[in-house]
Formats: C-alpha cells, sequence, structure tokens
C-alpha cells in the first residue's frame, strides 16, 4: 500500500474516527478527521487529499455532496463511501457522483485496506499517464521549436521559395497525430494498438482516445471498453464483461448490476470529452456493444 498518503475521515461517530485514525496511521497514512460534512469541506478547503472515507449518513451537509465537492474541487482524490444502509440505490448513486468504492459498515479491516490499496494504485496509475502526456507535450514542443527555428534559417538562405512552411499545428493535435501515427510501427502489428469504430486502444500507455479525443479513464473503464472495442461489433453479455475485463466469476444478476454503472461512468466521460452520447450500445436482455 502508498504509505504516506494524506486520507480524510469523514464520519460523525467518534468510535468510528477514532479506530479508523487508529488503524491507517498504524498503516502509515497521514490521517485527518472530519465530524461533518461541513467540517470536511472545512478541511477540504485547507488541503489536499490522495483518499477520502466518507459516510454517508452525516448530520447537515450529507456524504454525497461531500462527494461532489471532492469531484468538483479535488477530482483527482479517491472517495470510497462508508454506509450503514445496504440500500443498493444508495450505492448506485454514489458511483454515479465518482466514489471509487462503497463499503457497508462495519467492514472488515482486510477489505478496507484492500479498497484503500486498489483506489491509491488506479489513482497513481492516471497521474502516471497525465505526466507522460506532459512529458510527451514538452518532447514535441520542444521539436518543433527546433524545427521551426531550422525552417525559418532555411528560408532566410537560397532555399527554393517551394520550401513548404513551418508547422503551426496546435501542440494538442501533435500529440494525437503521433498517436495515430503510431498505429503504422512494427508496434501495432505485434497487437500494441487497436483501432475500431473511431477508437484507439494503446495497450502500452492504457489509454484509449475517441475521434482524436483522450479519454480520462481508471484501470476498470479502461478494460471494459477495451474489451467492448476489441470485439465489436458483437454483443458482449454483462457476465462475460466482468470474467474477461475485470477476472472474475460472477452471478448473471451481479454481473449485470456491476456492469451497468461502470457503462454509466463510461458514457458519462465519452460524452464530456467528445459530446457524443451514443457510443455505447445497451441490447436489451443481451448485454452492450459498441455503437455504430
Amino acid at each position: 500500500m502508498m504509505t504516506g498518503a494524506k486520507i480524510l475521515v469523514v464520519d460523525d461517530e467518534s468510535s468510528i474516527r477514532f479506530s479508523l485514525e487508529a488503524l491507517l496511521t498504524r498503516d502509515g497514512f497521514e490521517v485527518i478527521t472530519a465530524e461533518s460534512g461541513e467540517a470536511a469541506l472545512d478541511q477540504m478547503a485547507a488541503e489536499t487529499f490522495d483518499l477520502a472515507l466518507v459516510d454517508l449518513r452525516l448530520p447537515g451537509i450529507d456524504g454525497l455532496e461531500v462527494l461532489r465537492t471532492f469531484r468538483s474541487r479535488q477530482p483527482e482524490t479517491v472517495v470510497i463511501v462508508l454506509t450503514a444502509h445496504a440500500s443498493l440505490e444508495t450505492a448506485v448513486e454514489a458511483l454515479r457522483h465518482g466514489a471509487h468504492d462503497y463499503l457497508f459498515k462495519p467492514c472488515k479491516t482486510v477489505e478496507l485496506r484492500d479498497s484503500i490499496r486498489r483506489g491509491l494504485r488506479e489513482r497513481q496509475k492516471i497521474l502516471d499517464q497525465r505526466r507522460m502526456l506532459r512529458q510527451l507535450e514538452q518532447h514535441l514542443a520542444g521539436s518543433l521549436a527546433n524545427l521551426r527555428a531550422t525552417m525559418k534559417d532555411a528560408s532566410a538562405s537560397d532555399a527554393p521559395e517551394t520550401m513548404p512552411p513551418a508547422n503551426t499545428q496546435p501542440l494538442g493535435e501533435v500529440i494525437l497525430e503521433a498517436h495515430r501515427k503510431a498505429q503504422e510501427t512494427p508496434a501495432a502489428e505485434s497487437g500494441r494498438f487497436l483501432q475500431q469504430a473511431g477508437f484507439v486502444v494503446d495497450f502500452d500507455r492504457h489509454i484509449i482516445s475517441l475521434n482524436d479525443h483522450l479519454l480520462e479513464l481508471s484501470p476498470t473503464e479502461f478494460s471494459l471498453l477495451a474489451y467492448l472495442i476489441s470485439e465489436s461489433p458483437r454483443v458482449v453479455s454483462a457476465q462475460e464483461l466482468v470474467k474477461e475485463a475485470q477476472g472474475y466469476e460472477s452471478e448473471q444478476w451481479e454481473a449485470r448490476e456491476t456492469v451497468r454503472y461502470h457503462i454509466y461512468r463510461l458514457r458519462q466521460k465519452i460524452k464530456a470529452a467528445t459530446g457524443q452520447a451514443d457510443t455505447i450500445d445497451t441490447v436489451r436482455g443481451i448485454g452492450y456493444r459498441i455503437g455504430s
């Protein structure tokens, strides 16, 4: 587990705050507690957190509002919802608002630690992807600057008047163009890249783009979407998605409920990035497929 991460514990029960703080401190985390939604928002305004454990039933500002505020103010913070009320509707609502996971109180220590470990691992992968993109941007910016300087020097000499102008393509387009051109390399032939229905999947860099728009996906979302793309245009059942993309067997009803939440989040992220709302079709009673 990533020790040293800063965790906010939000719960109105002092005994739960105390036990979670003691447990997580022993695990090497920096822990701050809040007894209400209002106190959580105050802490959020003062500090940045890697992860938050948030009780849904809070006096005043409830846990969902705390979750929504985290998504707007600190979108990279992993939020794990805690609830003593085993309501599927409440869990769905939390996931729709961006929760990484939900645990029913009282939860086992091993379950809590596993959820925290997975959440921090996903967060680190997202941060690593963004850092690689920034490095690529810097590299391309330097290459473009050198190219423009070379072209400028050449145009000032006796070069032919037909010499092409310097590249003025926006940097974002250059990055995506480099991503597209990578498909023509031998790496693409070895299975690194997959292109289908406007999607481009880069399995090495763990990224997917749609019509030249990069999608910011969690590892689970990446696996589900990549599998749907690889099987397009075939309809894939929820059970198959869980087995092939998440690596475990599940009952039909359980797989259906689990996949539904992830598909909802995928559609929201794709729409936000591209404006398209019909990229993943639901085939009632059968499963899902990439839209035509």
